[in-house]
Protein backbone atom coordinates (compact mmCIF):
# COMPACT_ATOMS: atom_id res chain seq x y z
CA UNK A 1 0.00 0.00 0.00
CA UNK A 2 1.11 3.58 -0.90
CA UNK A 3 1.83 5.23 2.56
CA UNK A 4 -1.16 7.91 3.66
CA UNK A 5 0.10 11.33 3.82
CA UNK A 6 2.67 11.68 0.71
CA UNK A 7 1.93 13.84 -2.25
CA UNK A 8 1.61 11.77 -5.78
CA UNK A 9 5.07 13.71 -6.53
CA UNK A 10 6.84 12.04 -3.43
CA UNK A 11 4.59 8.49 -4.30
CA UNK A 12 5.95 8.57 -7.81
CA UNK A 13 9.52 8.96 -6.42
CA UNK A 14 9.35 6.24 -3.53
CA UNK A 15 7.19 3.63 -5.39
CA UNK A 16 9.05 -0.05 -6.12
CA UNK A 17 7.45 -2.82 -6.83
CA UNK A 18 7.52 -5.51 -5.12
CA UNK A 19 8.78 -8.45 -6.89
CA UNK A 20 7.80 -11.67 -5.22
CA UNK A 21 8.86 -14.55 -7.30
CA UNK A 22 6.00 -16.78 -5.91
CA UNK A 23 2.83 -14.94 -6.15
CA UNK A 24 -0.84 -16.86 -6.33
CA UNK A 25 -4.23 -14.45 -6.60
CA UNK A 26 -6.25 -17.26 -5.15
CA UNK A 27 -4.25 -17.10 -2.19
CA UNK A 28 -3.75 -13.23 -2.06
CA UNK A 29 -7.55 -12.31 -2.78
CA UNK A 30 -9.02 -15.02 -0.67
CA UNK A 31 -7.12 -17.09 1.74
CA UNK A 32 -5.14 -14.31 3.39
CA UNK A 33 -8.12 -12.77 5.45
CA UNK A 34 -10.58 -13.94 8.91
CA UNK A 35 -12.57 -16.73 7.94
CA UNK A 36 -15.55 -15.29 9.01
CA UNK A 37 -15.40 -11.69 7.51
CA UNK A 38 -17.71 -10.73 4.78
CA UNK A 39 -16.55 -10.72 1.35
CA UNK A 40 -19.67 -10.32 -0.49
CA UNK A 41 -23.26 -9.66 -0.92
CA UNK A 42 -25.02 -10.91 -3.64
CA UNK A 43 -28.98 -9.26 -4.51
CA UNK A 44 -30.82 -11.79 -6.58
CA UNK A 45 -33.38 -10.54 -8.73
CA UNK A 46 -36.08 -10.76 -6.25
CA UNK A 47 -34.78 -8.66 -3.72
CA UNK A 48 -33.69 -11.19 -1.75
CA UNK A 49 -29.51 -10.98 -0.41
CA UNK A 50 -27.34 -13.52 0.57
CA UNK A 51 -23.88 -12.57 2.15
CA UNK A 52 -20.59 -14.74 2.02
CA UNK A 53 -17.29 -14.84 3.40
CA UNK A 54 -14.43 -15.33 2.98
CA UNK A 55 -14.69 -18.66 4.90
CA UNK A 56 -17.11 -20.03 2.62
CA UNK A 57 -15.90 -18.76 -0.43
CA UNK A 58 -12.43 -20.80 0.13
CA UNK A 59 -14.20 -23.81 1.44
CA UNK A 60 -16.54 -23.78 -1.60
CA UNK A 61 -13.69 -23.34 -4.18
CA UNK A 62 -11.77 -25.87 -2.51
CA UNK A 63 -14.52 -28.31 -3.44
CA UNK A 64 -14.67 -27.05 -6.88
CA UNK A 65 -11.07 -27.43 -7.53
CA UNK A 66 -10.77 -30.65 -6.23
CA UNK A 67 -14.10 -31.65 -8.62
CA UNK A 68 -11.80 -30.56 -11.17
CA UNK A 69 -8.71 -32.05 -10.43
CA UNK A 70 -10.44 -35.28 -10.15
CA UNK A 71 -11.32 -35.19 -13.86
CA UNK A 72 -7.82 -34.79 -14.82
CA UNK A 73 -7.77 -30.90 -15.10
CA UNK A 74 -4.26 -29.42 -13.84
CA UNK A 75 -2.09 -26.38 -14.09
CA UNK A 76 -1.91 -24.75 -17.04
CA UNK A 77 -5.15 -26.35 -18.41
CA UNK A 78 -7.90 -23.55 -19.33
CA UNK A 79 -11.01 -23.65 -17.97
CA UNK A 80 -13.57 -21.37 -19.57
CA UNK A 81 -16.31 -19.77 -17.18
CA UNK A 82 -19.90 -18.70 -18.93
CA UNK A 83 -21.53 -16.67 -16.42
CA UNK A 84 -22.65 -13.50 -15.29
CA UNK A 85 -21.78 -11.48 -12.10
CA UNK A 86 -22.35 -13.84 -8.59
CA UNK A 87 -21.17 -15.84 -6.39
CA UNK A 88 -20.60 -18.98 -9.28
CA UNK A 89 -18.66 -17.07 -10.98
CA UNK A 90 -15.76 -15.70 -8.11
CA UNK A 91 -15.77 -19.53 -7.05
CA UNK A 92 -14.98 -20.47 -10.33
CA UNK A 93 -12.22 -18.09 -10.93
CA UNK A 94 -11.06 -18.79 -7.21
CA UNK A 95 -10.47 -22.49 -8.13
CA UNK A 96 -9.16 -21.48 -11.09
CA UNK A 97 -6.18 -19.70 -10.09
CA UNK A 98 -6.06 -22.07 -6.58
CA UNK A 99 -5.11 -24.83 -8.65
CA UNK A 100 -2.93 -23.41 -11.13
CA UNK A 101 -5.12 -23.25 -14.31
CA UNK A 102 -5.30 -20.47 -16.56
CA UNK A 103 -9.19 -18.70 -16.49
CA UNK A 104 -11.22 -18.19 -19.21
CA UNK A 105 -14.04 -15.67 -19.10
CA UNK A 106 -16.80 -15.78 -21.32
CA UNK A 107 -19.32 -12.81 -21.96
CA UNK A 108 -22.74 -14.35 -21.42
CA UNK A 109 -24.13 -12.15 -24.57
CA UNK A 110 -21.87 -13.76 -26.62
CA UNK A 111 -23.40 -15.94 -29.33
CA UNK A 112 -22.43 -19.29 -30.62
CA UNK A 113 -19.64 -18.45 -32.67
CA UNK A 114 -17.78 -16.11 -30.59
CA UNK A 115 -18.09 -19.07 -28.09
CA UNK A 116 -17.22 -21.85 -30.20
CA UNK A 117 -14.10 -19.39 -31.47
CA UNK A 118 -12.60 -18.71 -28.10
CA UNK A 119 -13.11 -22.14 -26.74
CA UNK A 120 -11.36 -23.70 -29.74
CA UNK A 121 -8.67 -21.59 -29.80
CA UNK A 122 -7.81 -21.59 -26.29
CA UNK A 123 -8.16 -25.40 -26.32
CA UNK A 124 -10.78 -25.14 -23.23
CA UNK A 125 -10.48 -28.23 -21.09
CA UNK A 126 -13.46 -27.58 -19.30
CA UNK A 127 -16.56 -24.89 -18.84
CA UNK A 128 -18.63 -23.73 -16.20
CA UNK A 129 -21.92 -22.35 -17.12
CA UNK A 130 -25.62 -22.30 -16.64
CA UNK A 131 -29.30 -23.49 -17.83
CA UNK A 132 -29.37 -20.25 -19.33
CA UNK A 133 -26.30 -20.06 -21.35
CA UNK A 134 -26.38 -24.20 -22.47
CA UNK A 135 -27.79 -24.29 -25.61
CA UNK A 136 -25.56 -21.82 -27.06
CA UNK A 137 -23.02 -24.31 -25.69
CA UNK A 138 -24.50 -27.22 -27.11
CA UNK A 139 -24.55 -26.02 -30.95
CA UNK A 140 -20.51 -26.24 -31.28
CA UNK A 141 -19.85 -28.72 -28.27
CA UNK A 142 -19.02 -31.03 -31.28
CA UNK A 143 -16.84 -28.59 -32.97
CA UNK A 144 -14.80 -28.99 -29.24
CA UNK A 145 -12.96 -31.86 -28.96
CA UNK A 146 -10.48 -31.07 -26.25
CA UNK A 147 -13.62 -29.60 -24.44
CA UNK A 148 -13.97 -32.72 -21.55
CA UNK A 149 -15.93 -31.27 -18.98
CA UNK A 150 -18.91 -29.36 -19.18
CA UNK A 151 -20.10 -28.21 -15.57
CA UNK A 152 -23.45 -26.64 -15.10
CA UNK A 153 -25.70 -24.85 -12.82
CA UNK A 154 -29.34 -26.03 -12.12
CA UNK A 155 -28.55 -29.36 -14.69
CA UNK A 156 -31.37 -30.68 -12.51
CA UNK A 157 -32.70 -33.65 -14.62
CA UNK A 158 -30.18 -33.18 -17.06
CA UNK A 159 -27.09 -34.38 -14.65
CA UNK A 160 -26.90 -37.34 -16.22
CA UNK A 161 -25.93 -35.72 -19.66
CA UNK A 162 -23.51 -32.56 -17.95
CA UNK A 163 -21.94 -32.77 -14.47
CA UNK A 164 -24.54 -30.71 -12.24
CA UNK A 165 -22.55 -27.96 -10.19
CA UNK A 166 -24.44 -28.62 -6.62
CA UNK A 167 -24.02 -32.38 -6.79
CA UNK A 168 -20.36 -32.28 -7.73
CA UNK A 169 -19.32 -29.71 -5.12
CA UNK A 170 -21.39 -31.29 -2.39
CA UNK A 171 -19.35 -34.52 -2.87
CA UNK A 172 -15.78 -32.77 -2.55
CA UNK A 173 -13.54 -31.99 -0.08
CA UNK A 174 -13.66 -28.78 1.24
CA UNK A 175 -10.16 -28.55 1.62
CA UNK A 176 -7.56 -27.83 -1.24
CA UNK A 177 -3.64 -27.15 -0.94
CA UNK A 178 -3.05 -24.11 -3.23
CA UNK A 179 -0.64 -24.65 -5.98
CA UNK A 180 3.08 -23.14 -5.03
CA UNK A 181 2.39 -21.00 -8.70
CA UNK A 182 5.43 -18.37 -9.92
CA UNK A 183 4.40 -14.79 -10.01
CA UNK A 184 5.17 -15.05 -13.66
CA UNK A 185 2.91 -18.13 -14.35
CA UNK A 186 -0.12 -17.49 -16.88
CA UNK A 187 -3.73 -17.01 -14.60
CA UNK A 188 -6.20 -15.43 -16.98
CA UNK A 189 -6.99 -15.73 -20.65
CA UNK A 190 -9.27 -12.67 -21.73
CA UNK A 191 -9.65 -11.82 -25.58
CA UNK A 192 -9.45 -8.73 -26.92
CA UNK A 193 -11.12 -7.32 -30.31
CA UNK A 194 -8.81 -6.71 -33.11
CA UNK A 195 -9.24 -4.62 -36.11
CA UNK A 196 -8.51 -7.74 -38.47
CA UNK A 197 -9.75 -11.35 -38.32
CA UNK A 198 -10.45 -13.17 -34.95
CA UNK A 199 -10.02 -11.62 -31.43
CA UNK A 200 -6.94 -12.19 -29.58
CA UNK A 201 -5.81 -13.71 -26.13
CA UNK A 202 -4.53 -11.72 -24.03
CA UNK A 203 -2.77 -13.67 -21.35
CA UNK A 204 -1.96 -12.73 -17.84
CA UNK A 205 0.48 -13.78 -14.98
CA UNK A 206 -0.83 -13.95 -11.17
CA UNK A 207 2.00 -11.14 -11.18
CA UNK A 208 -1.11 -8.78 -12.56
CA UNK A 209 -2.67 -8.14 -9.03
CA UNK A 210 0.43 -6.65 -8.24
CA UNK A 211 0.13 -4.27 -10.82
CA UNK A 212 -3.50 -3.55 -10.08
CA UNK A 213 -3.26 -2.37 -6.23
CA UNK A 214 -1.28 1.12 -6.41
CA UNK A 215 -3.53 2.07 -9.32
CA UNK A 216 -7.04 1.43 -7.87
CA UNK A 217 -5.27 2.83 -4.50
CA UNK A 218 -4.84 6.16 -6.42
CA UNK A 219 -8.00 5.85 -8.12
CA UNK A 220 -10.30 5.65 -5.39
CA UNK A 221 -8.38 8.04 -3.10
CA UNK A 222 -6.13 6.04 -1.10
CA UNK A 223 -8.62 2.91 -0.45
CA UNK A 224 -9.01 1.12 1.38
CA UNK A 225 -11.06 3.12 4.52
CA UNK A 226 -12.17 0.57 6.57
CA UNK A 227 -14.46 -1.87 5.19
CA UNK A 228 -16.23 0.24 2.21
CA UNK A 229 -18.84 -1.93 0.27
CA UNK A 230 -17.37 -2.06 -3.58
CA UNK A 231 -19.83 -2.03 -6.24
CA UNK A 232 -19.95 -2.34 -10.16
CA UNK A 233 -22.26 -2.83 -12.90
CA UNK A 234 -19.55 -3.49 -15.03
CA UNK A 235 -19.29 -7.19 -16.41
CA UNK A 236 -16.95 -9.65 -14.70
CA UNK A 237 -16.69 -11.50 -18.24
CA UNK A 238 -13.82 -8.57 -18.88
CA UNK A 239 -10.63 -7.28 -16.86
CA UNK A 240 -12.53 -3.66 -15.83
CA UNK A 241 -15.02 -5.68 -13.55
CA UNK A 242 -12.48 -7.94 -12.72
CA UNK A 243 -9.44 -6.42 -11.89
CA UNK A 244 -10.45 -2.90 -11.45
CA UNK A 245 -13.16 -4.02 -8.81
CA UNK A 246 -13.92 -6.99 -7.61
CA UNK A 247 -10.20 -8.49 -6.78
CA UNK A 248 -8.89 -5.96 -5.79
CA UNK A 249 -11.57 -5.53 -3.23
CA UNK A 250 -11.02 -8.59 -1.79
CA UNK A 251 -7.35 -7.91 -1.90
CA UNK A 252 -7.69 -5.41 0.77
CA UNK A 253 -10.58 -7.82 2.89
CA UNK A 254 -13.22 -5.57 1.80
CA UNK A 255 -17.11 -6.94 0.72
CA UNK A 256 -18.24 -6.94 -2.95
CA UNK A 257 -21.94 -6.42 -4.00
CA UNK A 258 -22.79 -8.60 -6.98
CA UNK A 259 -26.13 -7.89 -8.96
CA UNK A 260 -27.11 -9.49 -12.11
CA UNK A 261 -28.90 -7.08 -14.10
CA UNK A 262 -31.01 -8.53 -17.16
CA UNK A 263 -30.90 -5.19 -18.61
CA UNK A 264 -29.20 -2.22 -16.23
CA UNK A 265 -31.87 -0.81 -14.23
CA UNK A 266 -30.38 3.42 -13.33
CA UNK A 267 -33.20 3.33 -10.94
CA UNK A 268 -32.02 0.03 -9.34
CA UNK A 269 -28.59 1.26 -8.91
CA UNK A 270 -29.39 4.07 -6.92
CA UNK A 271 -31.29 2.04 -4.77
CA UNK A 272 -28.73 -0.39 -3.88
CA UNK A 273 -26.36 2.07 -3.56
CA UNK A 274 -28.61 3.06 -0.35
CA UNK A 275 -29.87 0.03 0.78
CA UNK A 276 -26.09 -1.84 0.62
CA UNK A 277 -24.21 1.19 1.90
CA UNK A 278 -21.97 1.22 -0.83
CA UNK A 279 -18.81 3.48 -0.57
CA UNK A 280 -16.58 2.89 -3.41
CA UNK A 281 -17.87 2.17 -7.48
CA UNK A 282 -16.82 1.63 -10.85
CA UNK A 283 -19.31 2.66 -13.01
CA UNK A 284 -18.82 2.92 -16.87
CA UNK A 285 -19.40 6.01 -18.72
CA UNK A 286 -23.11 4.85 -20.13
CA UNK A 287 -24.38 3.38 -17.20
CA UNK A 288 -23.71 7.26 -15.56
CA UNK A 289 -25.39 8.62 -18.50
CA UNK A 290 -28.19 6.62 -17.98
CA UNK A 291 -28.09 7.11 -13.82
CA UNK A 292 -28.14 11.26 -14.92
CA UNK A 293 -31.56 10.64 -16.65
CA UNK A 294 -32.91 9.58 -12.63
CA UNK A 295 -34.72 12.78 -11.80
CA UNK A 296 -33.73 13.78 -8.31
CA UNK A 297 -32.04 10.62 -6.68
CA UNK A 298 -31.30 12.73 -3.49
CA UNK A 299 -34.51 12.97 -2.86
CA UNK A 300 -35.80 9.38 -3.14
CA UNK A 301 -32.65 7.66 -1.82
CA UNK A 302 -30.47 8.20 0.96
CA UNK A 303 -26.84 6.59 -0.30
CA UNK A 304 -23.30 8.14 0.57
CA UNK A 305 -20.24 7.07 -2.06
CA UNK A 306 -17.26 8.63 -0.97
CA UNK A 307 -15.24 7.47 -4.65
CA UNK A 308 -16.87 6.75 -8.09
CA UNK A 309 -13.96 5.72 -10.59
CA UNK A 310 -14.72 5.66 -14.33
CA UNK A 311 -13.33 4.52 -17.80
CA UNK A 312 -13.68 3.15 -21.12
CA UNK A 313 -14.98 6.43 -22.66
CA UNK A 314 -14.08 9.91 -22.22
CA UNK A 315 -15.53 12.15 -19.61
CA UNK A 316 -16.74 15.89 -20.38
CA UNK A 317 -17.10 18.73 -17.93
CA UNK A 318 -21.19 18.20 -17.98
CA UNK A 319 -20.84 14.60 -17.00
CA UNK A 320 -18.19 14.88 -14.31
CA UNK A 321 -19.96 18.26 -12.89
CA UNK A 322 -23.33 16.10 -12.56
CA UNK A 323 -21.50 13.72 -10.63
CA UNK A 324 -20.13 16.55 -8.55
CA UNK A 325 -23.65 17.32 -7.21
CA UNK A 326 -25.41 13.81 -7.42
CA UNK A 327 -22.67 11.98 -5.31
CA UNK A 328 -20.74 14.82 -3.43
CA UNK A 329 -17.76 13.61 -5.29
CA UNK A 330 -15.21 13.99 -8.28
CA UNK A 331 -15.82 11.33 -10.49
CA UNK A 332 -12.06 9.61 -11.48
CA UNK A 333 -11.68 8.76 -14.98
CA UNK A 334 -9.23 6.10 -16.01
CA UNK A 335 -7.53 4.79 -18.78
CA UNK A 336 -6.23 1.53 -19.88
CA UNK A 337 -6.17 -1.97 -22.36
CA UNK A 338 -6.97 -5.45 -21.65
CA UNK A 339 -3.19 -6.07 -22.24
CA UNK A 340 -2.40 -3.31 -19.95
CA UNK A 341 -4.90 -2.51 -17.36
CA UNK A 342 -5.54 0.58 -15.44
CA UNK A 343 -2.07 2.86 -17.36
CA UNK A 344 -3.80 5.91 -16.00
CA UNK A 345 -5.93 7.56 -13.61
CA UNK A 346 -7.19 10.44 -12.19
CA UNK A 347 -6.84 11.02 -8.37
CA UNK A 348 -9.27 14.14 -6.95
CA UNK A 349 -7.48 13.73 -3.54
CA UNK A 350 -3.51 14.10 -4.84
CA UNK A 351 -4.87 16.20 -7.80
CA UNK A 352 -7.12 18.54 -9.99
CA UNK A 353 -9.01 16.63 -12.20
CA UNK A 354 -8.86 18.32 -16.20
CA UNK A 355 -11.64 17.73 -18.30
CA UNK A 356 -11.00 15.91 -21.27
CA UNK A 357 -7.56 14.45 -19.80
CA UNK A 358 -7.58 10.30 -18.77
CA UNK A 359 -5.32 11.31 -15.94
CA UNK A 360 -2.07 10.47 -14.59
CA UNK A 361 0.58 7.62 -14.65
CA UNK A 362 0.19 5.77 -10.79
CA UNK A 363 3.28 4.91 -8.47
CA UNK A 364 5.20 2.66 -10.35
CA UNK A 365 3.87 2.82 -13.95
CA UNK A 366 5.40 4.71 -16.91
CA UNK A 367 3.29 6.11 -19.41
CA UNK A 368 4.55 8.46 -22.46
CA UNK A 369 3.60 9.34 -25.89
CA UNK A 370 5.57 7.86 -28.55
CA UNK A 371 6.03 7.36 -32.18
CA UNK A 372 6.24 4.00 -34.38
CA UNK A 373 9.44 3.57 -33.20
CA UNK A 374 9.20 3.95 -29.77
CA UNK A 375 10.77 7.19 -29.44
CA UNK A 376 9.34 9.34 -26.48
CA UNK A 377 7.77 12.51 -27.82
CA UNK A 378 7.76 15.71 -26.30
CA UNK A 379 4.98 17.38 -24.11
CA UNK A 380 2.14 18.69 -26.85
CA UNK A 381 2.90 16.80 -29.71
CA UNK A 382 0.07 13.75 -30.91
CA UNK A 383 2.07 10.11 -31.05
CA UNK A 384 0.24 6.96 -29.70
CA UNK A 385 0.00 6.55 -25.81
CA UNK A 386 2.35 3.63 -24.46
CA UNK A 387 3.13 2.04 -21.73
CA UNK A 388 6.57 0.75 -20.11
CA UNK A 389 6.71 -3.57 -21.45
CA UNK A 390 7.94 -4.33 -18.03
CA UNK A 391 5.10 -3.26 -15.12
CA UNK A 392 4.11 -6.07 -13.59
CA UNK A 393 0.28 -5.08 -15.35
CA UNK A 394 1.46 -5.92 -18.77
CA UNK A 395 0.22 -9.24 -20.25
CA UNK A 396 2.77 -12.32 -20.75
CA UNK A 397 1.65 -12.44 -24.36
CA UNK A 398 -0.70 -12.67 -27.25
CA UNK A 399 -2.18 -16.34 -26.76
CA UNK A 400 -0.07 -18.54 -29.67
CA UNK A 401 0.01 -15.50 -31.84
CA UNK A 402 3.74 -14.38 -31.31
CA UNK A 403 3.22 -12.01 -34.47
CA UNK A 404 0.13 -10.13 -32.71
CA UNK A 405 2.48 -9.98 -29.82
CA UNK A 406 5.97 -8.26 -31.44
CA UNK A 407 3.66 -5.99 -33.55
CA UNK A 408 2.06 -4.64 -29.82
CA UNK A 409 5.60 -3.35 -28.70
CA UNK A 410 8.10 -0.59 -30.18
CA UNK A 411 10.94 -1.48 -27.92
CA UNK A 412 10.01 -0.91 -24.36
CA UNK A 413 6.87 0.19 -24.99
CA UNK A 414 3.69 -1.39 -25.33
CA UNK A 415 1.51 0.51 -28.08
CA UNK A 416 -1.83 1.02 -27.31
CA UNK A 417 -2.97 2.18 -30.84
CA UNK A 418 -4.40 5.39 -29.37
CA UNK A 419 -3.61 8.61 -30.34
CA UNK A 420 -2.96 11.28 -27.89
CA UNK A 421 -0.97 14.46 -26.14
CA UNK A 422 0.95 14.55 -22.63
CA UNK A 423 0.82 18.19 -20.86
CA UNK A 424 3.78 19.10 -18.68
CA UNK A 425 2.34 17.92 -15.77
CA UNK A 426 2.04 14.59 -17.29
CA UNK A 427 -1.88 14.84 -18.10
CA UNK A 428 -2.65 12.37 -20.84
CA UNK A 429 -4.97 13.83 -23.30
CA UNK A 430 -6.72 10.78 -25.65
CA UNK A 431 -7.69 12.09 -29.21
CA UNK A 432 -8.65 8.97 -31.23
CA UNK A 433 -7.73 5.49 -32.22
CA UNK A 434 -4.57 4.80 -34.78
CA UNK A 435 -6.46 1.76 -35.84
CA UNK A 436 -10.28 0.54 -36.50
CA UNK A 437 -11.27 -0.07 -33.25
CA UNK A 438 -15.09 1.19 -32.27
CA UNK A 439 -16.03 2.17 -28.69
CA UNK A 440 -19.17 1.50 -27.94
CA UNK A 441 -20.98 1.46 -24.29
CA UNK A 442 -17.20 0.68 -23.05
CA UNK A 443 -16.78 -1.77 -24.69
CA UNK A 444 -13.54 -2.03 -27.30
CA UNK A 445 -14.97 -3.89 -30.25
CA UNK A 446 -12.91 -4.66 -33.21
CA UNK A 447 -14.26 -4.60 -36.75
CA UNK A 448 -13.06 -7.83 -38.02
CA UNK A 449 -14.85 -10.53 -36.47
CA UNK A 450 -18.42 -8.38 -37.20
CA UNK A 451 -17.22 -8.21 -41.31
CA UNK A 452 -16.39 -12.12 -41.27
CA UNK A 453 -19.68 -13.26 -39.80
CA UNK A 454 -21.76 -10.73 -41.70
CA UNK A 455 -19.74 -12.74 -45.19
CA UNK A 456 -21.00 -16.03 -44.25
CA UNK A 457 -24.67 -14.80 -44.31
CA UNK A 458 -25.99 -15.46 -48.29
CA UNK A 459 -27.28 -11.59 -49.21
CA UNK A 460 -23.31 -10.60 -48.84
CA UNK A 461 -20.98 -9.98 -51.17
CA UNK A 462 -18.49 -7.55 -49.21
CA UNK A 463 -18.96 -5.48 -46.05
CA UNK A 464 -17.13 -2.90 -44.32
CA UNK A 465 -17.90 -2.23 -40.28
CA UNK A 466 -16.87 0.73 -38.97
CA UNK A 467 -18.06 3.13 -35.56
CA UNK A 468 -19.99 6.35 -35.92
CA UNK A 469 -20.66 8.81 -33.46
CA UNK A 470 -23.56 8.09 -30.90
CA UNK A 471 -24.63 10.48 -28.04
CA UNK A 472 -25.01 7.84 -25.08
CA UNK A 473 -22.82 4.93 -26.24
CA UNK A 474 -19.89 7.33 -27.75
CA UNK A 475 -20.04 5.43 -31.13
CA UNK A 476 -22.02 2.47 -32.78
CA UNK A 477 -21.41 0.17 -35.34
CA UNK A 478 -22.14 0.43 -38.79
CA UNK A 479 -22.40 -1.61 -41.39
CA UNK A 480 -21.83 -0.76 -45.14
CA UNK A 481 -23.36 -3.69 -47.32
CA UNK A 482 -22.13 -5.02 -50.81
CA UNK A 483 -25.36 -7.16 -51.52
CA UNK A 484 -25.00 -9.88 -54.45
CA UNK A 485 -26.33 -8.85 -57.52
CA UNK A 486 -29.60 -11.07 -57.29
CA UNK A 487 -30.22 -9.97 -53.83
CA UNK A 488 -32.54 -6.62 -53.42
CA UNK A 489 -32.06 -4.13 -50.48
CA UNK A 490 -34.96 -4.02 -48.11
CA UNK A 491 -35.57 -2.44 -44.13
CA UNK A 492 -36.45 -6.43 -43.43
CA UNK A 493 -32.93 -7.53 -44.94
CA UNK A 494 -31.14 -4.85 -42.83
CA UNK A 495 -32.76 -5.89 -39.47
CA UNK A 496 -31.94 -9.76 -40.61
CA UNK A 497 -28.24 -9.11 -41.26
CA UNK A 498 -28.09 -7.50 -38.00
CA UNK A 499 -29.99 -10.17 -36.01
CA UNK A 500 -27.38 -12.13 -38.02
CA UNK A 501 -24.99 -10.85 -35.66
CA UNK A 502 -26.25 -10.71 -32.43
CA UNK A 503 -27.15 -14.20 -32.06
CA UNK A 504 -23.86 -15.28 -33.62
CA UNK A 505 -21.13 -12.93 -31.76
CA UNK A 506 -22.56 -10.80 -29.18
CA UNK A 507 -25.36 -8.34 -28.82
CA UNK A 508 -23.41 -5.25 -27.68
CA UNK A 509 -21.41 -5.82 -31.42
CA UNK A 510 -24.13 -6.08 -33.87
CA UNK A 511 -24.83 -3.35 -36.53
CA UNK A 512 -27.11 -0.67 -34.90
CA UNK A 513 -27.00 0.77 -38.18
CA UNK A 514 -26.86 -0.81 -41.67
CA UNK A 515 -26.41 0.92 -44.85
CA UNK A 516 -26.23 -0.92 -48.27
CA UNK A 517 -23.99 0.47 -51.24
CA UNK A 518 -22.86 -0.28 -54.79
CA UNK A 519 -19.13 -0.62 -53.88
CA UNK A 520 -16.98 -0.54 -51.21
CA UNK A 521 -13.73 1.90 -51.05
CA UNK A 522 -10.79 -0.42 -51.44
CA UNK A 523 -6.82 -0.23 -51.72
CA UNK A 524 -4.80 -1.66 -54.24
CA UNK A 525 -4.81 -4.80 -52.79
CA UNK A 526 -8.36 -5.62 -52.29
CA UNK A 527 -8.51 -3.96 -48.82
CA UNK A 528 -11.49 -1.94 -47.06
CA UNK A 529 -10.45 1.30 -46.74
CA UNK A 530 -12.37 1.81 -43.42
CA UNK A 531 -11.08 5.66 -42.98
CA UNK A 532 -12.85 6.27 -46.25
CA UNK A 533 -16.15 5.10 -44.95
CA UNK A 534 -15.81 7.21 -41.84
CA UNK A 535 -14.91 10.08 -43.82
CA UNK A 536 -17.99 9.95 -45.76
CA UNK A 537 -19.91 9.43 -42.60
CA UNK A 538 -18.87 12.73 -41.06
CA UNK A 539 -19.44 14.63 -44.20
CA UNK A 540 -23.06 13.15 -44.01
CA UNK A 541 -23.94 14.36 -40.75
CA UNK A 542 -27.59 13.01 -40.26
CA UNK A 543 -27.69 9.55 -39.81
CA UNK A 544 -31.15 7.10 -39.30
CA UNK A 545 -30.12 4.55 -36.88
CA UNK A 546 -31.60 0.95 -36.18
CA UNK A 547 -32.45 0.46 -32.55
Amino acid sequence: MIPRGLSYDDAMKRFRWPAPQRFNIGRAVCERHAPDTLAMIVENADGSVRNWTFGQLLAASSRLANALVARGIGKGDRVAVFLSQGAELTLCHLAGYRMGAVVLPLFTLFGEEAIEYRLANAEASAVITDMSQLPKLLAVRDRLPHLKTIIVIGAGAHGSAFLDWDRLLGAASDRFATVDTAAEDPALLIYTSGTTGQPKGALHAHRMMLGCIPAVEQWLGHWPRGNEVMWTPAEWAWIAGLYDALFPAWYYGTPVLAHRFAKFDPERAFAMLAKHHVGVSFIPPTALKMMRQVHKPRDRWSYDIRAISTGGEAMGEELLSWGRDTFGTTISEGYGQTEMNLMLLNSPDWFEVRPGSCGRACPGRRVAIVDGDGNVLPPGQEGQIAGWRHDPIVMLEYWRNPEATERKYAGDWLLTGDLGTIDQDGYVFFKSRDDDVITSGGYRIGPGEIEECLMKHPAVAMVGVVGIPDRLRTEIVKAFVQLRPEIAPTDSLKADLAGFVKTRLAAHEYPREVEFVPELPLTTTGKILRRELRRREAERGVVVRLR
